[in-house]
């Protein structure tokens, strides 16, 4: 099931919001094979995204703008004179991208969420005293270039922008040049202070990736912090040949150095306490009856401890040296602690909601790296399953991440803010 359905609580902006914004993405770049989706970076699929977002921004009269990279942000109030103000504003949103045939909920939520808490703040009659902006970023997944997080990596400035336009698709086709044909001028890629500086507080709701929430029986749950995460890509070589006249002796097959590869990997994770993935590679000449000249594979790494990731790395990195291959780091983000003083704030003003760690990583953990105060809610996901058609949650429990989300930007961007967060201890939370 790939849209939430079913009886939601009372009647409220953030249920009929979210049900009808949900509802127009349904189809965008879903497989009628498998009902999962393909929404990758700079496609005909994210164009339509981005138009969506853009209409929808418009229709509540937000003032939209996009940064270097092509992030989007929408505004309901003026961001600069925040900024000149000192008092820059309360930002909330997620992405639009997907892995390869991936979930209808990871990235949408957050941006449906931002949206719908935005129209429920407004029926309820709040009136900001700081800016809330909604923010769709680009290329979260990397699915098509191979780095995750792009759009923010890029305007914080760790993905710098000669790197990005230089990446690739499977068909070779550079992010830059992809940008010129989705319109975009890629010459303007790099950080981008001036937007980082109209960002006081960022808080991304997000479907859970796992299931903590279940197991701790709560809707809605606040992020801690996200474990340090990496992907490498490794290059093996080999020798063309053909299949049936090529005696296994002669062999230079560049398929032996994978295999090895990927058994490495899980066997390095198993003995560090970390998970590891192969879940991309790129054989050359790909030809069923055809050897192996050059596997590529992608390594995904992660755990709660940095020295361990880095220990299984370089395991695999000693296998691949027998077979004279080469290991390159695309992307490394250390581990991530969300602002403790926002997350215990936030579990409060919840109702005592719990406070959990994530593998996953996401735009806010870049953005928290970047000095800026991050916070993350998670929506529990009764599968467990994520970046898989079966990722799920329920229209109950996404509203409540809706009303959360519009309860702690209340919070946030309210009166109580110019008072430096006070808020009244006793004041609850939609129930979790």
């Amino acid at each position: 099931m790939s849209s939430p359905g079913g009886a939601v609580g009372p009647p409220s902006p953030a249920v009929s919001g979210f049900r009808r914004l949900w509802q127009d993405l349904h189809d965008i770049g879903r497989s009628a094979d498998t009902g999962g989706y393909n929404r990758f970076a700079w496609t005909r699929e994210d164009h339509d995204l981005r138009e969506w977002f853009t209409g929808q921004c418009e229709q509540r009269g937000l003032d939209v703008t996009t940064d270097r990279m092509g992030n989007q942000w929408a505004w309901w109030g003026d961001p600069d004179a925040a900024v000149a103000a000192g008092d820059p504003g309360v930002v909330i949103g997620s992405h639009l991208d997907s892995v390869p045939d991936g979930g209808a909920f990871d990235g949408p939520l957050g941006v449906v969420g931002a949206l719908a808490a935005i129209d429920h703040l407004r029926a309820i009659g709040f009136t900001p005293t700081r800016p809330i902006g909604a923010v769709n970023f680009v290329d979260e997944e990397g699915a098509r270039f191979g780095v995750a997080c792009a759009g923010s990596r890029v305007i914080t400035g760790v993905l710098g922008g000669d790197r990005a336009r230089g990446l690739t698709d499977r068909d070779g086709t550079s992010m830059a040049e992809a940008m010129r044909a989705a319109g975009r001028d890629p010459a303007h890629v790099g950080r981008d202070d001036e937007t980082l500086a109209r960002i006081g507080t960022f808080v991304e709701l997000h479907v859970e990736q796992g299931r903590a929430l279940v197991d701790l029986g709560h809707a809605v749950g606040v992020g801690s912090d996200i474990w340090p995460h990496g992907r490498w890509r490794v290059d093996l070589p080999g020798e063309a040949n053909h299949a049936g006249t090529t005696r296994l002796e002669d062999r230079e097959d560049a398929m032996l150095g994978l295999a090895a590869m990927i058994i490495a990997a899980r066997r390095a994770a198993t003995d560090h306490g970390c998970v590891a993935t192969v879940g991309k590679v790129n054989i050359v000449p790909g030809g069923v009856n055809a050897i192996a000249s050059g596997a590529t594979g992608w390594l995904d790494a992660r755990g709660a401890d940095a020295d361990a990731v880095r220990r299984v790395v370089a395991d695999v990195g000693a296998v691949v040296a027998d077979f004279d291959g080469l290991v390159t780091q695309e992307s490394w983000t250390p581990t991530t602690m969300f602002d403790p003083a926002l997350a215990q704030q936030m579990a409060a003003r919840l109702g005592g909601v719990p406070v959990i760690g994530t593998g996953a990583g996401h735009d806010a953990g870049i953005l928290a790296n970047d000095g800026i105060r991050t916070a993350m809610l998670f929506v529990r996901n009764p599968t467990g399953v994520s970046h898989s058609p079966d990722e799920w949650a329920s229209a109950d429990d996404c509203v409540a991440g809706v009303l959360a989300l519009a309860d702690v930007v209340s919070d946030l961007a309210g009166a109580d803010a110019a008072r430096g967060g006070e808020r009244d201890e006793q004041a609850e939370g939609p129930a979790a």
